[in-house]
């Protein structure tokens, strides 16, 4: 995931974005949270410095989704596009499937795997994390 620059937004178009470098990692989530949030058996993330994300046009409205995280989406076409927390100062998740070429960010582990629905299987090796992989 040596991408140096990615482009993508919400379905309507109103939020745009630039990530500029690689991510910090990149990953599929199956909590709960993020399967409610985006009606979707998993989330693929992009995590990224928040200084490598740039929105251009409107900004995500957040939605304060817990006490210390905050979700960002559209809100016109309800396109869920960010998640930042208290407990990963500095960093912003990107949804994978807002990005124009999503293809070009391939997830690298599962993280959350203990809460992730048994018919939700991936036939890959990819790493499993119970919770939250550990941060080197």
């Amino acid at each position: 995931m040596s991408e140096s620059r990615l482009e993508g937004g919400c379905q309507c178009g109103d939020i745009r974005y630039a990530v500029s470098g690689a991510p910090v990692m990149a990953a599929i989530c199956h909590c709960s949270m993020c399967r409610r949030a985006n009606a979707a058996p998993v989330v693929a993330w992009a995590m990224y410095a928040q200084d490598q994300v740039a929105f251009s046009r409107a900004q995500p409205q957040a939605y304060a989704s817990s006490p210390e995280a905050q979700r960002g989406f559209c809100p016109r076409c309800g396109t869920q596009i960010s998640f930042t927390a208290s407990f990963l100062p500095g960093l912003i998740d990107i949804t994978i499937g807002s990005l124009d070429q999503p293809e070009a960010m391939q997830p690298t582990l599962h993280y959350w795997h203990s809460r992730h629905l048994g018919w939700a299987e991936f036939a890959d090796s990819l790493p499993r994390f119970p919770e939250l992989p550990p941060f080197e």
